[in-house]
């Protein structure tokens, strides 16, 4: 059957580059030499300037969802930028196929291709979901497994640095650990190694004692937690590069991982038959997946936990956190994920969290702001601010909210620690963690 616009085919492997938009930057690396390893072209967009912007206005409809217009914005820059042989040049974009406008924003890309006048560039969908069959990136089991390790360990990359950069002794480390770390992940990668449980098992624990071989000084400070939008919540341009300008107001971020987004998406499932019925296979194949993601995340796990740092809940305990508070059969977007992942970051410590959301993002609104003040009753030092991102929504106005929640953050610290050094010592000397104890020995 003839299609309205360019299919991706097999020979397009071999003669066309892939652009990637850039999400989530770690992960997303090693997704893209992932794809390098199946014999694709691929590229990971790094152009973050005003004009993607300017350009996601000007072929999509500006009351479409902002992370569309980004990343539509983001490709037209990309395809104008002279860079690419326009007749070798495909694009590919993410389904989850729910019921947010997310699952659309493939109809609204190839719209703005024909528009902007680029009727010849193929895209292709990365979905589970079983939608455009004719443009899907095409999916096995042994593939599937490489994209899902490859979530796993920018997830845990992404942890180490965020937990080892604010108190490192020589500015710098830990970005060029994650760095080194990357590079050589990537080539494993494409060499098609470093790919099984049993090379992760292996792998991760070295990863996690090189960066706890960093010299750090772990003075008090501020820890603010990142939720919302998948989208916004991850890239750097949807979110005007939130967790660098978290890191310079000295703050500790703790930024959940993707591989808990992936576990929501195949829990939904299964949920939704629970709720409404259906047939044992649409219940039983989401269990066997979740199964499969629970030994993975028991990995990162562990490998943080050797070496003494924060380590997130586990899936299956992370979603009773919603009990209460919201139903688990309202999935639409982030759901009743945004809402766990706030209580969970609240309970480890991270009481300082911004909601990140599009302007207008219904699930947003109502899973993270809708949900603020039933979990402020529940543990009231949460201190929770959201803030909308959007093309009319200026970067000063979003760091001046956030800076008045890291300024309550800030006081709150304060008098934690006045409570401390007031509260009786009963004799017992104190104790340098683990990582005071590396500073010294290093020394």
């Amino acid at each position: 059957m003839q299609t309205p616009y360019p299919v991706f085919t097999e020979d397009m492997k071999k003669t066309h580059k892939i652009l990637i938009p850039n999400m989530a930057p770690v992960q997303f690396r090693i997704l893209a030499a992932a794809m390098e390893q199946r014999g694709y072209q691929v590229e990971l967009l790094g152009n973050c300037r005003s004009q993607v912007s300017e350009l996601g206005l000007k072929y999509v409809h500006n009351d479409t969802c902002y992370p569309a217009l980004l990343v539509i914005g983001q490709f037209l820059d990309a395809l104008s930028s002279g860079k690419y042989d326009l007749d070798h040049t495909a694009l590919i974009i993410t389904q989850t196929g729910g019921g947010c406008r997310a699952s659309n924003y493939i109809f609204l890309l190839r719209k703005a291709l024909v528009r902007a006048g680029y009727t010849n560039i193929p895209v292709l969908s990365l979905n589970f979901s079983g939608l455009e069959k004719e443009s899907s990136l095409p999916m096995d089991i042994a593939f599937l497994r490489t994209l899902l390790m490859a979530v796993s360990y920018g997830d845990l990359l992404t942890a180490l640095k965020a937990q080892t950069a604010p108190y490192e002794v020589h500015r710098g480390d830990a970005a060029a650990l994650q760095s080194q770390w990357l590079d050589k992940l990537c080539e494993e990668v494409r060499q098609g190694r470093g790919m099984s449980q049993r090379e992760m098992k292996a792998v991760m624990p070295d990863i996690a004692a090189d960066f706890a071989a960093i010299p750090v000084r772990r003075t008090p400070k501020v820890k603010v937690g990142v939720v919302g939008e998948i989208y916004v919540k991850y890239s750097p341009l949807g979110n005007n590069d939130l967790e660098k300008f978290l890191e310079s107001q000295d703050c500790e971020v703790n930024l959940p991982g993707l591989l808990g987004f992936v576990q929501y998406c195949a829990y939904n499932p299964a949920e939704t038959v629970r709720l409404y019925g259906g047939s044992f296979i649409e219940k039983f194949t989401p269990e066997l997946l979740l199964s499969y993601l629970g030994r993975l995340e028991k990995i990162i796990i562990r490998a943080l936990q050797s070496v003494g740092y924060h380590a997130p809940l586990p899936f299956r305990e992370l979603l009773k956190l919603a009990d209460g508070i919201i139903g688990r059969g309202d999935k639409m977007g982030e759901g009743w994920l945004l809402t766990a992942e706030m209580v969970e970051l609240i309970r480890s410590g991270y009481e300082n969290i911004i909601c990140a959301q599009p302007f207008g993002c219904l699930p947003n609104h109502i899973c993270g702001k809708g949900m603020i003040n039933k979990i402020r009753e529940l543990y009231p030092a949460a201190n929770i601010t959201p803030i909308d991102y959007d093309p009319s929504a200026t970067q000063v106005n979003q760091e001046n909210r956030i800076k008045l929640m890291l300024a309550v953050g800030r006081e709150r610290l304060q008098e934690t620690l006045g409570l401390r050094k007031s509260a009786p010592s009963e004799g017992v000397p104190e104790t340098p963690n683990v990582s005071e104890q590396r500073t010294v020995a290093l020394a």
